[in-house]
């Protein structure tokens, strides 16, 4: 009788995929868990005691943010630093700050923003890439867009743009009125500070050409 071979063999293959099923299985349970401690928002705790993590606390706009390139990594990540004045303050209690981001996150959906700008990777490309404007040197004490609002403050000139950008014109897609309030303004504002301050693993792999981005004031 002829020796069967192992590749022809029904219960070779059975097992075989018995083995890659319950290896994926376990691969991916612990992936899920990795991915889940990766992208859990931090507290203020941890940016009181500088622990660093993908997803800081909302009390992260209480902080100065900037851009630096890691060697190790191979692309730019947001860096936290000292404390800042965020709307003439940098003692957000964590509350607060939550809830300005919770307003500001709110304000993003219900304006429709993805529609023509992209958060995170979502969205649309028909306006600029939202996820690191709060380092866009272009908002910052030298940039044009701080000195064409005539405002003192990087997010006092985000807010009045967001609230009065037909005033403004930038590019040749003007942004339109959506008429955003004070307030709303002010969430947006605290939402794009702490997107900026995302892990992101250098995503949009583009922002870190921009001239002034790195190290950025």
């Amino acid at each position: 009788m002829a020796k069967k071979s192992v590749w022809s063999d029904n219960r070779f293959w059975q097992r075989y995929a018995a083995w890659v099923t319950g290896f994926a299985s376990m691969l991916l349970i612990w992936l899920t868990f990795d991915t889940i401690s990766q992208i859990t928002i931090g507290t203020n705790a941890d940016l009181q005691n500088g622990v660093t993590k993908r997803v800081p606390g909302p009390t992260v706009i209480n902080y100065k943010i900037t851009y630096e390139m890691d060697k190790k990594r191979g692309h730019e990540i947001p860096v936290i630093g000292e404390k800042e004045m965020f709307f003439g303050r940098d003692d957000y209690s964590e509350e607060e700050a939550a809830e300005l981001l919770h307003l500001g996150k709110l304000g993003s959906q219900t304006k429709n923003c993805m529609n023509c700008h992209t958060l995170l990777g979502n969205g649309a490309y028909y306006a600029p890439d939202l996820t690191k404007a709060w380092l866009d040197p272009a908002w910052g004490p030298e940039g044009s867009m701080q000195a064409m609002t005539g405002k003192s403050s990087k997010e006092e000139a985000m807010a009045e743009f967001l609230q009065n950008p037909s005033q403004y014109p930038t590019h040749a897609r003007m942004m339109p009125d959506l008429g955003i309030t004070a307030e709303e303004a002010k969430g947006l504002v605290a939402f794009l500070k702490h997107m900026s301050s995302i892990d992101t693993n250098g995503f949009p792999r583009n922002f870190g050409k921009i001239q002034g981005a790195i190290h950025g004031k």
